[in-house]
């Protein structure tokens, strides 16, 4: 088995939130459109790697908790529903363009660590959250990792 990886996941809490996450214990995350973020689903996670869940849009933008990898990659349904707003009428089954893994729920955070903390965090700077602020899925360091475990329970 490869050495665990760490990943930042980005989702609007009016969309689906880490308590939706909680209730639900387990959930494809699924409808993700952006080629790079499909790359890392498809090509570098692994079941067991530990993932930020982050919520964005709103104030602050804020890590609320934690969400473990629990599947390999396989297509994502929703491309092939022409009535969700995640079709791709240029997929197919047999050629499927879009992948997704299951989270499944391993914490909540009482005390969120929002964007404002993480930028004034040094050791943080060279996130690839704020380098690469568009993608939904961003790695994250060991060392950034452990530095933001450290923030939520401070």
């Amino acid at each position: 088995m490869s050495e665990r990886k760490y990943w930042l996941c980005k989702s609007e809490p009016e969309n689906y939130s880490i308590d939706d996450l909680k209730r639900d214990g387990e959930t494809p995350w699924d409808g993700v459109r952006n080629y790079a973020a499909r790359n890392s689903m498809r090509d570098d996670m692994q079941v067991g790697d530990g993932v930020f869940f982050y919520h964005s849009n709103q104030k602050p933008p804020a890590i609320v908790g934690v969400m473990e990898v629990s599947s390999e990659p396989y297509p994502d349904a929703l491309q092939f529903d022409p009535k969700s707003k995640y079709f791709d009428e240029k997929s197919s089954e047999s050629d499927p363009r879009w992948v997704n893994v299951d989270m499944k729920f391993v914490e909540k955070f009482e005390n969120p660590v929002d964007r404002d903390a993480l930028k004034a965090e040094k050791s943080l700077e060279n996130m690839e959250l704020f380098r690469l602020g568009r993608l939904s899925i961003t790695p994250v360091r060991k060392e950034e990792w452990d530095t933001i475990m450290k923030m939520a329970r401070d």
